[in-house]
């Protein structure tokens, strides 16, 4: 049961890292630090947790919400790839700066296109 809760935790602060707190931070660290407090807190709270019904569903609810930040992540990603609907600027911003970082150059703070 413990490697699944460390797995399921590791899981879940990636995808908060990925997605929340670094999501659209356009190189900027930690812009929203409170959600990643809530889940560390969340988590330490009951370590041992006696009731394991209340533990599985805890545990469950952690696994639905990575899966979630994931999967809407990847639909917004989807939507920007068919350009349905959506400002592009951002992800040629995006694709501007990876591709100036591969060569070691970065982007000028105002892009202009």
């Amino acid at each position: 049961m413990g490697s699944q809760t460390a797995k399921i935790y590791r899981d879940l602060l990636k995808a908060v890292k990925k997605h929340i707190v670094n999501g659209n931070s356009n190189g900027k660290e930690h812009t929203k630090p409170h959600f990643l407090d809530f889940v560390s807190s969340e988590f330490h709270k009951n370590p041992n947790l006696a009731d394991t019904a209340a533990l599985q569903q805890k545990l469950k609810l952690a696994r639905d919400y990575t899966i979630m930040l994931n999967s809407v992540h990847h639909h917004k990603e989807l939507l920007f790839s068919y350009n349905i609907a959506v400002d592009r600027s951002d992800e040629v911003r995006r694709t501007l700066g990876k591709s100036a970082a591969s060569v070691g150059l970065r982007l000028p703070e105002v892009y202009q296109p």
